[in-house]
């Protein structure tokens, strides 16, 4: 499942390069607004931190929400306290795009994750040209080199690498790049079962000084505190917020304590 959504994203980010050459992409990145500081908002701090996610579809959940307008869902997430946003911009199955990413931006003050399966130098560019501060780098899709590459690529643009880990080699290897921002995700992607015990076990293997974010199986106020519990300074939180209210969903799990 891994390796098709890498496969078609990339095909898809194939397509774009036709209309938009990698050269206009370059340009419009390099002349793009300013890059928020992901570090600094995601930081430890006594209180969790959330990044809420636009999230219309899921392969595992299929249809989510429709949200026919992501600027004003992601609005609503940042009354309710949200550190970060993540957009999913993958169109095949999660019926995203770039142009959500752009709109949701441009909305909030808070800094945008492109949430994706990159793979390729043209995505980073395309993700800073439409406003994005972080980029999602999953280590499970990636050849360590590529990894490097693209990580490096990332930071050299100003924005700050996410890079998602579902086993203790593929944190070590986060670790080996330098990873500063490093999740967790209790879904495998190659199966899409779910272990929310899985960030306790691995947590230990992130060095003291990067920020730990726990991914996937948080629908309720304990999943963030059993999330807290094990260690994470922030939690990404998508299918609970798009099918509830999201500030007051919001509210409720900031509210919560280790």
């Amino acid at each position: 499942m891994l390796a098709d959504l890498t496969a078609g994203a990339v095909a898809d980010s194939r397509e774009r390069e036709g209309a938009r050459p990698f050269a206009q992409v370059e340009r419009a990145a390099l002349a793009a607004v300013p890059v928020r500081d992901a570090l600094a908002a995601l930081a430890p701090a006594d209180e969790v931190k959330i990044i809420a996610e636009v999230k219309r579809a899921s392969p595992s959940r299929g249809d989510l929400a429709e949200i026919p307008d992501p600027a004003a869902q992601a609005l609503l997430y940042e009354q309710g306290g949200a550190s970060a946003i993540s957009v999913l911009t993958e169109q095949r199955r999660f019926k995203g795009s770039l142009d959500d990413l752009d709109a949701v931006r441009r909305a909030v003050s808070l800094p945008v994750l492109r949430k994706d399966f990159i793979a390729t130098p043209y995505q980073v560019f395309e993700a800073r040209a439409a406003g994005a501060d972080m980029v999602l780098l999953i280590v499970a899709a990636l050849e360590q080199q590529t990894l490097v590459t693209l990580h490096e690529l990332v930071r050299e643009l100003g924005m700050t690498p996410l890079v998602e880990a579902h086993a203790a080699d593929e944190v070590d290897r986060a670790v080996d790049v330098g990873a500063q921002l490093i999740g967790i995700n209790a879904r495998d992607l190659s199966t899409f079962e779910l272990d929310r015990d899985l960030f306790g076990t691995l947590v230990e293997r992130i060095p003291a000084g990067a920020v730990k974010i726990a991914e996937s199986a948080v629908l309720e106020p304990e999943d963030v505190a059993h999330y807290r519990r094990a260690g994470a300074d922030a939690v990404l939180i998508g299918e609970a917020l798009v099918t509830g209210d999201p500030v007051a969903t919001l509210r409720r799990f900031r509210g919560v304590s280790a």
